[in-house]
């Protein structure tokens, strides 16, 4: 069976997953009975509603008489993590981008790690159907980006395809009629090598990704290098750390399309999934046990960010959700560390884990799965991970890009100088758009999304990945406002939250329940006020004209997770259960708040 193994790779929302679809519906892969939903590779609840892909998958395709094995890949810098184990599994890479946004920070990110892998990339212009297409120049921009990364000359020498992913056409020169994705298919099979390994050598094989079953336990998702692998096979398993375990193959499983077989063998080049070995982890090797040889074990960036999730302890504590020990959220958080291996945690105290990870969308969606799963907890602000060499303090820098309509560049600059941010590049984008790159702290990133579409009209957009570690530079401004803060607790009350109105944004709505410490508004000033949310209307039996209006509610600013975690200070946290998003101070008596101030 000829073999070839590729990766999907793109800046977010360049049509990654909408383009493995359409390989996915030609190939034949599906039946005809078959129902088949538009980005059948995004199969989480989150991926769904949020457009993006957080984990990365594989599925088998077979056209004509060879399989490919594809791998699609998250696109933002938060799960890169994902990106860098995945390249180094396969021969080749589709690279795919924007016919109208041309290069990316995340493309350079993805581009950087192919490139240093060796791999030649097949450049897709996608989305050409745009009436602002542009593909020359995005071809040309690639080019110079290979340049930049010091791409070898075979790299330089890629082949291009024209298509658009949503109408299923590829060609290869622009003037081309719009067929189908047959193009695509024979690049793929005489530009990407058919993979290096021989079945009669010794077994190799290496885990890139996990999985996990109720009934099997862990499954490493992996790539056979050299050798075969079969069922009820006995295996070595050498840890990165050089540990060797001893185990036996229960289970292989192999990939067509999107459903999973058990099959009874699998050779060199292969990608497969492997259950029976209860600790097997990313980067590890699987070895013949008479000559064991493993490979190297993968590097996996360190992460940039942590949050403290604690037990929830706010007055309605255990009103809301089914699960809310500290016991029950340590299994959840160690269940997660099991198979998302870009994070980590360590227990800070009774009932006290600090998480870290890459950035906050991912800190956040593992939030939401917990929230969903009717978990109840609070999680504190974001922190950057501060590392320490020769006695200097360094934090981590982030490559920052923005595309702002040219009216608002003005706002835009000045309020990242605030952020300690540094302006690297400005380039006019055409049809009134300016793209401007900065180096920023990754602390000035915190919070910033949300006053940045604010500044923009919701037109910027906004993408950043991670640079490097440098000395720490001075305080980035936060938040300028203060917060109204509850003084009573019970059941707000309109003709209160009425009155309040004028004091700043109001977060909560009549008959929420409030308690003493919680956070209903955003003060118009920047100190603090406690406020009585729950107070009535003092009622006579006097009537008089004009006394009795009825009364106008301005409708309460609601927060998602990601826009609470961004709006709180170092001094609050948000709490979470599977109703409800409330944000309080850490100390809810005024008066202990008041001693810990001094």
């Amino acid at each position: 069976m000829n073999i070839r193994n590729i990766a999907v790779i793109a800046h977010v929302d360049h049509g990654k997953t909408t383009m493995v679809d359409g390989l996915l519906r030609q190939s034949g892969t599906f039946g005809a009975h078959e129902q088949v939903e538009t980005c059948a590779m995004d199969s989480n609840a989150q991926e769904k509603e949020r457009g993006i892909t957080i984990l990365s998958k594989n599925t088998a395709i077979r056209y004509k008489d060879h399989k490919i094995n594809i791998i699609d890949t998250p696109g933002h810098a938060d799960f890169g993590g994902e990106v860098e184990r995945v390249l180094k599994m396969v021969d080749g890479v589709l690279l795919l981008v924007d016919a109208q946004e041309g290069v990316m920070p995340q493309t350079r990110f993805v581009v950087k790690k192919a490139i240093g892998f060796g791999l030649r990339p097949i450049v897709i212009v996608n989305k050409i159907d745009k009436p602002a297409a542009e593909p020359d120049r995005v071809v040309n921009e690639v080019f110079d980006l290979l340049v930049q990364m010091d791409a070898s000359e075979r790299q330089l020498d890629f082949p291009i395809i024209y298509a658009s992913g949503v109408n299923g056409f590829a060609k290869t020169k622009l003037s081309d009629e719009n067929k189908d994705l047959s193009p695509l298919f024979e690049a793929i099979l005489c530009e990407v090598p058919a993979p290096s390994g021989d079945e009669s050598n010794h077994i190799q094989a290496q885990v890139f990704t996990l999985d996990y079953d109720n009934y099997v336990g862990k499954i490493g998702v992996a790539r056979i290098f050299n050798g075969k692998l079969r069922k009820n096979q006995t295996l070595t398993l050498v840890k990165s750390d050089g540990e060797k375990i001893s185990g036996r193959i229960t289970k292989l499983i192999g990939f067509h399309g999107l459903t999973r077989m058990e099959i009874d063998e699998a050779g060199a080049g292969d990608i497969v999934a492997i259950a029976g070995f209860e600790t097997i982890d990313v980067g590890d090797s699987l070895v013949d046990p008479a000559n064991p040889m493993p490979l190297d074990p993968l590097h996996i960036e360190e992460p940039t960010l942590s949050v403290l999730f604690s037990v929830n302890d706010s007055p309605l504590a255990g009103t809301e959700g089914k699960h809310v020990t500290s016991n029950k959220i340590r299994d959840r958080l160690e269940k997660e560390m099991q198979t998302n291996i870009a994070m980590k945690m360590q227990e800070e105290g009774e009932g006290k884990f600090k998480v870290s990870g890459r950035g906050e969308l991912q800190i956040t969606v593992l939030a939401e799965s917990m929230r969903r799963e009717g978990f109840e907890f609070s999680i504190g602000r974001p922190e950057v991970i501060v590392k320490e060499e020769e006695g200097k303090k360094l934090e981590p820098f982030e490559h920052l890009v923005i595309d702002v309509p040219e009216t608002f560049s003005g706002v835009v600059i000045e309020k990242l100088g605030k952020r300690k941010a540094e302006m690297k590049a400005m380039i006019p984008m055409g049809s009134g758009y300016t793209r401007i790159e900065f180096e920023i702290p990754a602390r000035g990133l915190i919070g910033l999304r949300t006053q940045f579409l604010t500044d923009t009209k919701g037109e910027g957009v906004l993408n950043h990945s991670f640079l490097d570690y440098r000395p720490i530079t001075g305080a980035v401004e936060s938040r300028g406002n203060g917060a109204l803060i509850s003084m009573e607790k019970g059941e707000a009350v309109a003709y209160s939250i009425f009155n309040l109105q004028d004091r700043g944004v109001i977060f909560i709505k009549p008959q929420d329940k409030v308690y003493v410490g919680m956070i209903i508004g955003e003060h118009s000033r920047s100190n603090d006020l406690d406020v009585n949310p729950i107070k009535g209307k003092q009622l006579t039996n006097m009537r008089a004209s004009g006394s009795d209006d009825s009364i106008k509610l301005i409708p309460p600013k609601e927060h998602t997770l990601e826009s609470a975690l961004e709006w709180i200070d170092d001094d609050e946290i948000v709490e979470i259960t599977p109703k409800n998003i409330r944000i309080r101070k850490k100390y809810l008596d005024p008066n202990a708040r008041k001693r810990v101030g001094k």
